[in-house]
């Protein structure tokens, strides 16, 4: 598990251990993590050509500490004191190990960046707030424009401890940030490396450790890792049947969007539920008996009788209420009625507008799960989408905390706050392919049938966002034959040689091609699998 702190946290705890080392011992550290790291990247460290953006304060020290040891080892140093002033030690180690310090109008310097191997960004630390100003916003745009530029490839951007102009807290970038290919962080991961839009500037972490372990308290936000999550998945016993397996209730679909009853059908039963009871419009349990004849079905009527039909259902662990279910009067009702079980409850799409409509819906003790993109958290807000976007941490708390539910916010990094506050749990397993319709159905589905199953409900939020995108990777990879899913006839792709987490981008990258889905839904299985693999 990828454990971040916050600033306070981190300032605390290196404080606490400053008081059991010699002085600079924690400087040093973090620039001989930093120096080997640099290494690496380089190769061949004798004639290496690298550049220091240093700024003013501590994180330039590392920088230039780490620049004086690459020195020593050959590499060309050039520093940048970017600062109106420069950390002293760490300018006097560089000058004696050989390198030089010029200043940020030197007329060599844009040739200088442009023909460096690494480009060290140690301008601002975890302290940084706002975007870049003078000079370094300039600094930052001779790097970008180095590394993207044509000819040779341009240098390697490493980022010291975090990526200048990304707020450590929350990974909001207002303004001009660098952007990293490396990231090298100190002692701990901090919310803006794993949270976008400041993890997309993070590039590659590297975690060295400088001793703040035993200093640290609980994290502020957390990232699971595969074996976190293989943990979470529940193996049935060998006496095990479809009622203990997990029985899931779905109130989805109308007659106008019979396919999001499917894919969240589909979601759920790919995702491990023993039995998954559907209530919905006729046209919309249609299409499910076509796909999915293993789910049992209840079709709605005229609406007249519609908040006595969810206990028509049958017996259920968990609810899912929302995708294609619409939002008028009957849908209403259906909702409540959901809503006034004391059971786990995932709440999507339709479901949200209705909320977002009626508040007092959520007035409910039992676990309940909200799962919006950044335009439905908008409007349970009352908050510009925009603005969502760009702070996701903020909001996802901030509805959370009001609404009393926990908020599982989809994105480009899922964001998912407990309805209690504490530590927020964040996703990075996703793909731009799952920018398409009706994933986030299938991810209701899955979510819903690990709740039934019995995790707690941010685990089963964690946990069914990390499969689905290791999923979504293993599809768009071609690890299932596209076109495919969602027939719940087929497993797709089960010729293939590929087995773990193949399809999975290890860079964190969009490589592939486009998926529906359905494909989604038929490489779940090869995503457990894939997972389940870390505890063999």
């Amino acid at each position: 598990m990828r454990k971040a702190h916050d600033v306070a946290a981190v300032r605390a705890a290196e404080h606490a251990l400053m008081a059991t080392v010699p002085p600079g011992a924690l400087m040093q550290r973090a620039a001989a993590g930093l120096a080997a790291v640099c290494a690496g990247l380089a190769g061949k460290v004798y004639g290496a050509r690298i550049v220091v953006l240093a700024g003013s304060g501590d994180n330039g020290g590392d920088a230039l500490y780490a620049g004086a040891r690459l020195a020593r080892r050959g590499a060309r140093v050039t520093a940048v004191a970017a600062g109106g002033r420069v950390h002293e030690g760490g300018t006097a180690a560089l000058r004696a190990a050989g390198g030089r310090v010029t200043g940020p109008d030197a007329p060599d310097l844009p040739a200088a960046v442009a023909g460096a191997d690494l480009v060290l960004d140690g301008l601002l630390g975890i302290g940084g707030r706002g975007g870049l100003r003078e000079p370094y916003s300039t600094l930052a745009g001779l790097a970008a424009r180095a590394a993207d530029g044509p000819g040779r490839p341009g240098p390697l951007v490493v980022a010291v401890d975090l990526p200048s102009g990304i707020d450590a807290d929350t990974g909001v970038v207002d303004g001009p940030a660098v952007r990293a290919d490396v990231t090298v962080t100190f002692g701990t991961w901090k919310p803006g490396l794993l949270i976008d839009p400041g993890a997309g500037h993070a590039g590659v972490v590297e975690l060295v450790d400088i001793g703040l372990g035993p200093y640290l308290p609980a994290p502020a936000a957390a990232g699971l890792q595969a074996a976190d999550v293989a943990a979470l998945l529940r193996q049935p016993p060998g006496d095990s049947d479809k009622y203990r397996r997990g029985v899931l209730g779905v109130v989805a679909g109308s007659d106008r969007f019979t396919g999001a009853a499917a894919l969240a059908v589909g979601g759920a039963l790919r995702g491990g539920a023993g039995m998954v009871r559907l209530v919905s419009a006729g046209p919309a349990v249609a299409v499910v008996r076509q796909h999915w004849p293993e789910a049992l079905t209840l079709a709605t009527g005229d609406g007249s009788q519609a908040g006595h039909e969810i206990g028509k259902a049958g017996r259920v662990q968990a609810w899912v209420a929302g995708p294609g279910m619409g939002t008028d009067e009957a849908a209403r009702d259906r909702l409540a009625a959901v809503l006034s079980t004391g059971l786990p409850v995932l709440v999507d799409a339709d479901g949200l507008t209705l909320i977002a409509a009626e508040r007092r819906l959520l007035a409910r003790t039992a676990p309940t799960l909200l799962t919006p993109h950044a335009g439905e958290l908008a409007r349970l807000l009352g908050a510009d989408p925009a603005e969502v976007a760009a702070r996701r941490l903020e909001h996802a708390r901030a509805a959370a905390a009001e609404l009393g539910a926990t908020v599982l916010l989809k994105g480009s990094t899922t964001v998912i706050a407990p309805a209690g506050g504490g530590e927020v749990l964040v996703n990075s397993t996703g793909t731009s392919w799952l920018a398409t319709a009706g994933t986030g159905d299938v991810l209701s589905g899955l979510a819903g049938a690990l709740l039934a199953q019995g995790l707690a409900v941010t685990e089963a939020a964690a946990a069914a966002a990390f499969l689905h995108g290791i999923a979504a990777r293993r599809a768009a990879a071609g690890a299932v034959a596209a076109g495919t899913g969602g027939t719940g006839m087929d497993l797709a792709g089960a010729g293939l040689a590929a087995a773990g987490l193949a399809g999975a981008d290890p860079a964190g990258g969009d490589a592939g091609s486009p998926i529906a889905a359905g494909d989604v839904i038929s490489a779940l299985p090869g995503a457990i699998r894939g997972v389940r693999a870390w505890l063999d």
